[in-house]
């Protein structure tokens, strides 16, 4: 309850032509309910007693009704007295962990969601916030260690796909703790999972010019692959993006897509190339400003679609969508962009992120070992492949 509700009084009202008296609890200004963010006055207590009690049994019952009406009350009272004063309401460890997580997880992303469906799997289905503790986390741990992929059930997940998802269950962790649903914060005892390090992958400029000339089963995820390609945005962004965020700065000047990352929550504001707006058809035809670029594009559509599609170009990389973010970076990188400008393109707060992408230029490399010579310089040629 918010610590906006000042006072909690128990009233009855008039049910069954007047017969009967259902007790209700009246909050004064009112409450926010913190699931359904819905601002509440009232609140039935599905307690009944008799208007009229026509003999002693009635009346006895009538009280011992009232009675509880009133320890109803007094218990959401001192919720939120807890709640005003920051005192931890122990009434919450009743409270549904689950679909606190669910609620959270439907509000973030894909990989939320795919922790929450393996957090509700370990628990058959029920949790309270009470049983949220050290041993418990632990135990997910190790079930994750043993859990099958989502589609792939027959494969158990990859140890950095269980690293992902145990980071992401220690920061539901640290949002219920935040949010006073917890009394106390597990992460202070769980060790993270290490993962292991692994190439990121990216596209050569001819193995993008041939992806580009080769029909995709899906046309919108080749619509979508390739402008995330010209613009280095994520799939979160690219599947959020709608019409009205691609703006024109000044009077026939450059196009630019502003955007607030889902990751970061950052805002971007970066140019759009003349390739990246005829890609999305941008001229071509009117746009409604709240529809989706690319309507109909899905996270499915990123697995085995894009597997076929990368292979009938003739590519035989491990290439996944978020790649296309890494072609990005690196394919600038070559091209000689300062990496402080690729930085801002990335929506990177620091630049040690950004020049990670310098150790996936094998262009790069090799062009550094060439200034190394043992010959007279006029008689070096430096070969770039």
């Amino acid at each position: 309850m918010s610590n906006i509700c000042k006072t909690v009084t128990l009233r009855t009202r008039k049910i069954k032509n007047g017969t009967q008296l259902s007790f209700y609890l009246d909050y004064y200004p009112g409450y926010r309910d913190e699931l359904t963010m819905k601002v509440q006055r009232h609140e039935s207590l599905g307690i009944y007693i008799f208007a009229k009690p026509k003999n002693q049994r009635e009346r006895d019952y009538n009280e011992r009704m009232t009675e509880k009406a009133e320890a109803l009350r007094c218990r959401r009272y001192e919720s939120i007295v807890n709640e005003r004063y920051d005192f931890f309401d122990k009434e919450k460890q009743k409270g549904d962990f689950l679909k606190y997580f669910k609620m959270k997880a439907e509000k973030k992303n894909t990989k939320w969601e795919n922790v929450y469906k393996h957090f509700e799997a370990f628990c058959e289905g029920k949790c309270m916030f009470g049983e949220v503790n050290v041993d418990l986390c632990n135990k997910f741990k190790d079930y994750l260690s043993t859990a099958p992929q989502t589609i792939h059930k027959e494969h158990k997940l990859h140890t950095n796909t269980i690293a992902g998802y145990w980071s992401t269950f220690r920061a539901v962790l640290h949002t219920a703790y935040k949010d006073h649903k917890i009394l106390e914060n597990p992460n202070a005892f769980l060790e993270k999972i290490d993962t292991i390090p692994t190439e990121k992958e990216h596209l050569s400029q001819q193995e993008l010019i041939n992806l580009a000339n080769t029909e995709c089963k899906e046309p919108v995820l080749k619509k979508a692959f390739l402008f995330s390609c010209l613009t280095g945005l994520r799939k979160s962004d690219i599947k959020a993006l709608t019409w009205k965020k691609i703006q024109q700065y000044g009077n026939g000047g450059t196009y630019f897509i502003s955007v607030r990352m889902q990751k970061t929550k950052d805002i971007v504001n970066n140019p759009l190339s003349d390739e990246a707006l005829d890609l999305i058809g941008f001229f071509d035809g009117d746009h409604k400003p709240d529809e989706l670029v690319f309507a109909g594009f899905k996270d499915k559509m990123t697995g085995t679609t894009l597997k076929h599609w990368i292979e009938d170009a003739g590519i035989t990389k491990h290439i996944t969508f978020h790649c296309a973010r890494h072609t990005f970076a690196t394919l600038l990188l070559e091209a000689g962009i300062n990496i402080s400008v690729i930085q801002h393109l990335l929506g990177h707060k620091n630049v040690a992120t950004t020049e990670i992408y310098s150790e996936l230029s094998d262009k790069c490399k090799l062009e550094s070992v060439g200034r190394i010579w043992l010959k007279p310089k006029e008689e070096h040629v430096l070969k770039v492949v």
